[in-house]
């Protein structure tokens, strides 16, 4: 026969093997849910019970409370923390955030130049001089 060793000799699907990543358990999942259900209540009343008038403190409040959550998700639902994967997981999640506010930075930025130097003629102040005999 061969020297290769049969796929009995060594079982790879062990239900004894233990690697390095926490896979959670029924209490960090449950306080995951609680506090999902907790930062999805709160944010809803506000909205619902016009609780803050001004729109666009609303909007910071209910874009922390987004923020907090997303943490939320990542920490209990998917395991992420700064030892996860060896750091990699933490690197990959940084460098996806820098990503993603350069490009809404420089989207917002250039949206902003683009209407204030294309569309000078619906400024309110250009519409009332038209206006004007």
């Amino acid at each position: 026969m061969s020297d290769h060793t049969t796929h009995g000799d060594h079982d790879h699907h062990d239900s004894q093997h233990h690697d390095q990543h926490d896979h959670g358990s029924l209490k960090s999942y449950t306080i995951g849910f609680i506090l999902s259900v907790i930062l999805t209540a709160i944010p809803f009343w506000l909205v619902m019970n016009k609780v803050i008038t001004d729109s666009g403190t609303m909007g910071l409040v209910l874009l922390a409370f987004a923020a907090v959550q997303v943490v939320v998700h990542m920490v209990y639902f998917l395991h992420m923390n700064a030892k996860s994967e060896g750091g990699w997981n933490m690197m990959a999640l940084v460098f996806t955030i820098m990503v993603v506010v350069i490009a809404m930075a420089g989207s917002l930025w250039v949206m902003y130049h683009m209407n204030h130097n294309m569309m000078p003629s619906m400024m309110p102040d250009a519409m009332h001089m038209q206006s004007a005999p």
